[in-house]
């Protein structure tokens, strides 16, 4: 009788994608009025470069405090001034951060680099840090609603060149909210950092900071407690979720065959 011998790796990748898929269906997260904002700090947003260009809302409460940012740069409401709006969005983010923190974990990935990986929908876990180096491949297996949550203890941190890329699936309905990360979110129990020239996709849901080193964001940069930075050119593409705008470019897979 023959042995067929099958990877340790290849099963912990099957088995990534297979027990995560059942765990997303109960996962309710309801950003609320904060899905409204492509950035929303807590104390305070800093731009450095005049190329810098966001699709969506930008704020910050308690503290108001704007700098480096001009409405021409922002396709969305830009509000310099404390604002009922941007109060009541930083509410309904605590909210939706609890949710996304109160998920049952499907996959624990501590100690992991998700670099490499291939991720069908589900709900990952990390107790303390989370890094990326190289390119994440979130793979929606044709289902239009399929979500990601990934819940980290601590720190996210992603390497210079680093890549979160969307795959529909074969034979996929068009996805354009699946494409902008609206059901993939980064729960980061302190502070997010994203490295120079990466595209990453997603709703970044920070109990602290979070540091945009140059590159081009799909998604949300919202964070509870502390202030957005971003150090060189960025792109943010973070309109409401139920927007049909969407961009075009590196970073976005759709797989037919």
């Amino acid at each position: 009788m023959k042995v067929f011998t099958i990877p340790l790796l290849a099963l912990s990748l099957l088995g990534i994608g297979a027990h995560a898929q059942t765990d997303t269906a109960a996962v309710k997260i309801n950003l609320g009025t904060a899905d409204n904002f492509a950035l929303l700090g807590g104390s305070g947003i800093t731009n450095v470069s005049a190329q810098t260009y966001i699709i969506g809302a930008v704020g910050s409460s308690p503290t108001p405090t704007i700098t480096g940012l001009t409405q021409s740069q922002v396709k969305g409401h830009l509000y310099l001034k404390s604002s009922p709006v941007t109060a009541k969005a930083q509410k309904n983010l605590t909210v939706a951060y609890d949710q996304a923190a109160g998920a049952h974990c499907g996959t624990d990935l501590t100690g992991k680099d998700l670099g490499g990986m291939r991720l069908g929908p589900g709900v990952y876990c990390f107790s303390s840090s989370a890094g990326l180096t190289g390119t994440l491949i979130l793979d929606a297996h044709g289902n239009p609603e399929s979500q990601w949550v990934f819940q980290i203890g601590s720190t996210l941190t992603t390497a210079t060149n680093s890549k979160v890329v969307m795959v529909l699936g074969h034979k996929a309905p068009p996805w354009e909210k699946g494409l902008r990360g609206c059901n993939v979110y980064w729960q980061v129990g302190s502070s997010a950092t994203i490295g120079t020239s990466s595209t990453f996709v997603g709703k970044i849901l920070a109990l602290t900071s979070i540091t945009l080193n140059g590159g081009t964001f799909r998604g949300k940069g919202l964070a509870r407690n502390g202030a957005i930075t971003m150090s060189a050119q960025e792109t943010v593409d973070g309109p409401p979720c139920d927007s049909a705008v969407v961009m075009d470019g590196d970073g976005i897979t759709s797989s037919q065959n």
